[in-house]
């Protein structure tokens, strides 16, 4: 089922996030629903906030990344992050432009570093250490602040993001289009 995606301004967007374990009340239906939202609304990666559920559990799929053939190592770059730490995160920072789809129409140069080492729990509930890096490393790294109550947004530029405060005021507002089914924090419900 492809559930709405919740806008900028939700507050369970900076709602701490508790961990789960392997009886979480459907589970692996919950998984399958998000990837089917996040295929739906062409995101390459998709945290529980994001779809209201303030727990540590996100999805990603960056094989898009890999469609010229440009990123070989992205080609089968599909995973469940359960309960995820980052253990470390190491390198020389680099910019790349970041987008989110709770955030949509907004995209922004983000630094980050180009290394990361993660332990999580798949979907089988085995403990894995993933080391990872480059564009892999980025797209771990966002969907962990969104576990980490943290937007792509409080990483830019002071100066940028007073530049689009009134767009990310329109998105909590409903006051965009988007081509995918979203929740707005500000919009009243019709009866």
């Amino acid at each position: 089922m492809i559930l709405p995606i919740v806008a900028y301004g939700d507050p369970v967007l900076r709602k701490e996030t508790e961990e789960i374990d392997k009886d979480y009340p459907d589970l692996n239906l919950l998984i399958e629903d998000m990837f089917e939202t996040m295929y739906a609304s062409k995101g390459v990666g998709l945290a529980a906030p994001q779809i209201g559920r303030a727990i540590r559990l996100f999805i990603v799929d960056a094989s898009g990344f890999n469609e010229d053939g440009d990123h070989p190592e992205l080609a089968d770059f599909k995973r469940i992050y359960i309960n995820p730490i980052i253990v470390e995160e190491s390198g020389k920072e680099w910019k790349f432009e970041e987008g989110c789809l709770s955030i949509p129409g907004i995209r922004e140069d983000v630094s980050r570093q180009p290394n990361v080492v993660i332990e999580y729990y798949n979907e089988k509930f085995e403990l894995i250490e993933e080391t990872l890096d480059g564009i892999a490393a980025r797209v771990i790294q966002h969907e962990y602040d969104h576990i980490e109550a943290t937007l792509f947004t409080d990483k830019i530029n002071p100066l940028r993001k007073r530049l689009i405060k009134g767009k990310l005021n329109d998105i909590a507002k409903g006051n965009i289009k988007v081509n995918y089914r979203m929740k707005f924090p500000l919009v009243k419900a019709k009866h």
